[in-house]
């Protein structure tokens, strides 16, 4: 088993940020991490369906026959397998080499990959409250036991002994990185340090764990248990047809809005009842931030246990750890960048909410009303509205959409194919590859229910591997949160969902095309300001009037959406560009606050809001405008993997801005040349090199922020 990989897709960040190579100790006697015992009985593991070889089609897990009570059993089997690779390869009585050693470590477990990558996806598209139960004993299982590989000072020794005889190694490239990246993992993970520091690691890793999960199951809890429930004309005043078709709840003869983030910003842009906008608008921001599932506290504490691990290792803060190895380096990077984007936005954003008390006269504009009067001012500006557009963009056709643009760029066919998926929602596809050889599957989970946490993303359930030629292809799924229609309603989606589509489209790419044989750093791989450009740069081609042609086509006339509407939309594209951009960089600027606090300064928060307010109040926020995300319901930072990293996102768009400037200046969007780079060197390569050295392969010079500037409709020249 590959424990990078493992730690990522369990997301249990905290993990593998842990420390740097300041220091080393000498061999300890014992592991640092001392885990507990574990049983299992065959009773217990009669009939699981993760014991056995599972005969459905492409490989893909057997749901129907999988119950929450499989789960448990099959992971501490699987726990107990994985000691045994663990043990095999550490009593091994030959001296350690790259087979027996760094090979050995990639094959190890994998009856644990076969049940963590089903486990941790069924908990996020369709969990329920023994799923939530089974997560609070599993992560701080797999914890325990990831931190006893990673701090075993015997392990280490293995890895450092053929790490430090690399040079007379003569391995290949794939190999040579493969060496690299074990080597650094253990280093990162406190390998190297005292057995005392390393108990202290291990503590506050298992701390982490379980305050992540709680973060996660108290913000799943909070969203489902808010509902908007609408019974009156004045109540759905404003709203289109279609949308109310979407919310409508039968049992309760209402319509309900909750607060999906595609259904929550319709709402906001659409209904004329200013009151139930700030009452959805307070909904939405507020969530946990009170009571027993508070997230506050929680917040406070996973800050201050990665700002003391943080210390522990020798780094300033939490994020200097995490931006080491990151393209943009240190903290001050991060927010030098951010700040450079930041100012013109602002600026802006305040022009734009100067514009809209305009409009509004008299009533003082609040943050409430910035959707829907900026819809407003779009439809006076540019004469664009979304039931303009809406009806060109229907689910089914803006997937062969992106379908069509990855066969035009890559080759790639994707067919449906009759697979039995996790929801009834469910739609898969096989993806073959310009000659025609099986590339991975492809399953797609469109629509919001309660069971499903927000947001859209990407994901696998299962990698890819090819180190004895065994080719395994990866299982990848793209899940979003759209509105579902009644049954024989089409889906019909606003703009900005179409991006969305594109963006996970492009996650989905590089997992499916990678060409790394080794599952460290195969598909999507690389420090996280970068790994966000693949998703990124597909976002450019859906405005293109060539790529338009191809997928936006009327629902029901089938005609190709109007050269004139085409126009409206280009020229529209940098309106509200300074609020989307401000909240954007607010969030980030506040995760990099949470994450660049030393040990001392997190200690002395006891209040997260406050400590937000003070935040952002200087930077210059304007109130009417809420950071993307609050901290209590900031899931990328404090349950997920974004620590210090949600500015990714705008770096990768220096990337990907950069980048897809390249087509333009060769003056096609399809230029087979640019295409074979991009194929070779980004969605084949996973993490084969650094990330700047990708990206210079692909385009033939380091990024300028210029494009994304000019992108965002901002001044280029600024000192």
């Amino acid at each position: 088993m590959n424990i990078k990989r493992s730690i990522v897709l369990l997301l249990i960040a905290s993990l593998s940020a842990a420390c740097g190579e300041t220091k080393p100790a000498a061999k300890a006697d014992t592991p640092a991490a001392v885990v507990a015992d574990i049983t299992v009985s065959d009773a217990e593991l009669a009939g699981n369906p993760f014991r056995k070889t599972w005969d459905t089609p492409y490989g893909v897990p057997p749901f129907a026959q999988i119950s929450n009570s499989d789960y448990l059993p099959a992971v501490k089997k699987a726990v107990l397998e994985m000691r045994q690779d663990i043990s095999s390869i550490i009593t091994n009585p030959e001296p350690a080499n790259f087979d027996n050693t760094i090979i050995a470590l990639e094959l190890a477990g994998e009856s644990l990959n076969k049940v963590s990558y089903t486990f941790r996806n069924i908990t996020g598209t369709d969990t329920d409250d023994e799923l939530r139960t089974l997560e609070t004993q599993i992560y701080p299982l797999l914890t325990r036991e990831f931190d006893a590989i990673r701090l075993n000072p015997d392990l280490y020794q293995r890895v450092k002994a053929v790490y430090d005889a690399r040079g007379t190694l003569d391995l290949g490239e794939q190999e040579a990185r493969l060496l690299e990246l074990t080597h650094r993992g253990f280093v990162r993970a406190g390998a190297a340090f005292a057995p005392e520091v390393k108990e202290k690691i291990a503590a506050i890793n298992e701390q982490i764990s379980e305050l992540t999960t709680r973060f996660a199951q108290n913000l799943l809890l909070e969203t489902k248990a808010f509902k908007l429930v609408l019974k009156t004309d004045e109540e759905t005043a404003g709203l289109s047809d279609d949308f109310k078709a979407a919310i409508y709840d039968a049992d309760q003869q209402a319509w309900v809005v909750g607060l999906n983030r595609s259904a929550y910003e319709s709402f906001m842009v659409q209904s004329t009842n200013r009151k139930l906008r700030e009452q959805l608008f307070n909904g939405y921001r507020l969530r946990a931030t009170s009571g027993e599932r508070d997230n506050g506290p929680v917040a406070i504490k996973i800050a201050q246990l990665r700002a003391d691990r943080a210390a522990l290792m020798g780094y300033p803060s939490h994020a200097h750890y995490v931006l080491e190895y990151n393209m943009a380096e240190t903290p001050d990077g991060a927010e030098d960048f951010l700040l450079r984007v930041w100012r013109p936005g602002l600026a802006q954003a305040k022009q734009e909410r100067a514009d809209m008390q305009d409009m509004m006269g008299a009533t003082q504009f609040a943050a409430w009303d910035w959707w829907h009067q900026a819809e407003k001012l779009r439809l006076q500006r540019y004469d664009l509205d979304e039931s303009l557009t809406k009806p060109y963009f229907k689910l089914e056709n803006v997937q062969q959409g992106a379908f069509a643009m990855a066969n035009r760029l890559f080759g790639l066919s994707f067919a449906e194919t009759d697979v039995v998926g996790w929801n009834p929602v469910t739609v898969s596809f096989d993806v073959k590859d310009r000659d025609g050889a099986h590339l991975g599957l492809f399953m797609t989970d469109m629509y919001a229910r309660d069971s499903k946490r927000g947001g859209a993303w990407m994901s696998s359930y299962r990698g890819t591997s090819n180190i004895y030629g065994d080719r395994i292809r990866p299982l990848i799924t793209n899940n979003m949160n759209l509105p579902q229609p009644p049954a024989g309603e089409p889906t019909l989606m606003r703009f900005s969902d179409v991006e969305t589509l594109f963006h996970e489209f492009g996650h989905g790419l590089h997992g499916l095309m990678t060409q790394i044989d080794y599952p460290t750093f195969s598909g999507v791989d690389g420090p996280r300001d970068y790994t966000e450009f693949p998703a990124q740069i597909l976002e450019h081609w859906v405005s293109q009037p060539e790529m338009l042609e191809m997928y936006a086509t009327h629902y029901q006339t089938g005609k190709v959406i109007p050269a004139e509407l085409v126009e409206k939309i280009r020229l529209a594209k940098n309106h509200n560009q300074g609020f989307y951009t401000t909240e954007y960089v607010a969030a980030s600027l506040l995760d990099l606050a949470w994450h660049s606090l030393t040990s001392a300064e997190a200690a002395a928060i006891t209040d997260a809001r406050a400590f937000e307010k003070q935040v952002l109040e200087g930077y210059g926020l304007i109130p009417e405008i809420e950071p993307r995300y609050r901290s209590q319901y900031f899931s990328h930072i404090f349950a997920g993997g974004y620590s210090a990293g949600y500015y990714a996102y705008l770096w990768s768009e220096i990337l990907d801005a950069d980048g897809f400037d390249a087509f333009r200046q060769a003056e096609d969007i399809w230029d087979r040349e640019l295409a074979g780079r991009l194929q070779r060197w980004i969605y084949e390569a996973g993490g084969l090199k650094p990330a700047g050295e990708l990206y210079r392969n692909f385009r033939g010079q380091d990024p300028s922020i210029e494009p994304l500037l000019e992108g965002r409709g901002f001044p280029t020249d600024q000192d």
